[in-house]
């Protein structure tokens, strides 16, 4: 799981709210506008979805290692 947040926050790692990735999985997800998305925002739903956001990573994971 680690192995793929660290892959797909390339580039972003210190301000994940900034991704490309990221703001369109959660403009996606959430219908929230990515370019509205803010440090603030990016955290409130990370944490409030948090549980989901686990379970994508834990597939994506998988996925990614060809299970």
């Amino acid at each position: 799981m680690i192995g793929y947040l660290w892959r797909a926050s390339k580039g972003y790692r210190l301000r994940p709210w900034r991704s490309p990735y990221w703001m369109w999985r959660i403009e996606t997800y959430s219908g929230l506008h990515a370019e509205r998305i803010t440090p603030p925002e990016f955290w409130k739903f990370v944490w409030s979805h948090r549980a989901d956001l686990t379970r994508f990573l834990h597939w994506a994971d998988r996925m990614a290692q060809g299970s």
